[in-house]
């Protein structure tokens, strides 16, 4: 008789934490105001705010957008209120910066509304290989929320995982 198979990782009490699962649903647009610029690198007023208003506005509908200047042109920050208020209506969400750096954001904002006394004492595997651009800074910063609370924490695939952090057992004396 043979013995059935036994999926001890299933068995194992093992939480997995994908941080894919919290990756903007909507698309991410970006503009890049150097392309606004004379010599991409001054900013004629008159010609940005003509620029501006040729722009299609309608195609950042529903979709986050990205403000940044990619050049050491000094951009006054009145241009980016500008464009704010342009896309404002169109667009699900305007951020000032790259694309990265609203990633960044947007995971500090979506992590630090966890629930984190929910993983106690729990043996976490933080899901490795992301099909999207999760930056490394979500990894950070989710294993600092999570060490005081977890067993353990791992990275990787709960069949092959890197240790990051286990907690120390208490001494009895």
């Amino acid at each position: 008789m043979e013995t059935p198979l036994v999926n001890r990782i299933a068995e194992s009490g093992i939480i997995t934490f994908n941080l894919e699962d919290h990756y903007p649903k909507q698309q991410i647009e970006q503009i890049d105001l150097k392309d606004y610029l004379f010599q991409e690198l001054i900013l004629k007023e008159k010609d940005f705010r003509l620029s501006l208003k040729e722009h299609d506005w309608s195609k950042y509908e529903d979709k986050i957008l990205c403000v940044f200047c990619s050049t050491d042109a000094i951009i006054p920050v009145w241009a980016y209120m500008l464009v704010a208020s342009l896309a404002a209506p169109v667009a699900e969400k305007v951020f000032t910066g790259t694309t990265e750096e609203f990633l960044k954001h947007h995971y500090y904002h979506v992590l630090s509304s966890l629930k984190i006394s929910e993983y106690q004492d729990g043996r976490i595997v933080i899901k490795g290989c992301s099909h999207k651009p999760v930056p490394p800074a979500a990894y950070a910063y989710l294993t600092e929320l999570l060490r005081p609370v977890a067993k353990s924490i791992m990275y990787g695939e709960p069949c092959s995982t890197v240790p990051i952090y286990k907690r120390p057992l208490k001494r009895i004396r």
